[in-house]
């Protein structure tokens, strides 16, 4: 008598991680008071008890969605005399590997009404906050607002207006193209 295998148990990084792309997916797409938890297990290919199990409500898995902590640790890794080409290659490669933009989210507050200006604060703190702190010289916060909006801008018409050129280069290419114009900002 042979017995059979035991189902495959799910890894639970990839469920959480499965889950949050499912909603920030939907929260860039809807209204926050338009997604439910069905809705995001359904993307995620998982039951809605599972995403309850993990991250408890509605609120507390948009919460984690709505911050760029994580995001912003990759966004900013390099030194700051390269931070530009590396952000611009971050947020490419991340859309094209992973289907997600680091920034773009934020581009959807509006959407979101009192979440959305969760969703602005926590963009102003844990991005352009920080990225400000670590520049020198004058107007740290204006340049890291302009920095940034160069990253939302190629974000922008790689992830939605998916011009055709931009999205058969591949993310070093235009890392070389476009690093230097944020660049410029964050080192004047």
């Amino acid at each position: 008598m042979t017995t059979a295998p035991a189902p495959a148990r799910r890894d639970a990084e990839a469920t959480k991680a499965a889950i949050l792309k499912a909603a920030r997916h939907l929260l860039a797409r809807h209204a926050h008071a338009d997604i439910t938890l069905k809705a995001v297990a359904e993307r995620a290919g998982v039951s809605p008890p599972l995403v309850v199990k993990y991250f408890g409500n509605k609120d507390a898995l948009f919460a984690r969605v709505m911050s760029f902590d994580t995001d912003a640790d990759d966004l900013l890794d390099a030194p700051l005399a390269g931070l530009g080409r590396h952000m611009v290659r971050h947020v490419l490669a991340s859309q094209r590997d992973r289907g997600a933009d680091p920034l773009l989210r934020i581009a959807f507050a509006p959407l979101h009404g009192d979440h959305g200006d969760i969703l602005r604060a926590n963009f102003r703190a844990q991005v352009t906050d920080r990225l400000a702190a670590r520049l020198t010289g004058p107007d740290a916060g204006l340049r890291a607002e302009l920095a940034v909006a160069a990253l939302i801008g190629v974000g922008v018409m790689y992830g939605i207006a998916r011009g055709p050129h931009l999205r058969e280069s591949g993310p070093d290419e235009v890392a070389i193209r476009y690093g230097p114009l944020v660049q410029a900002q964050l080192t004047p």
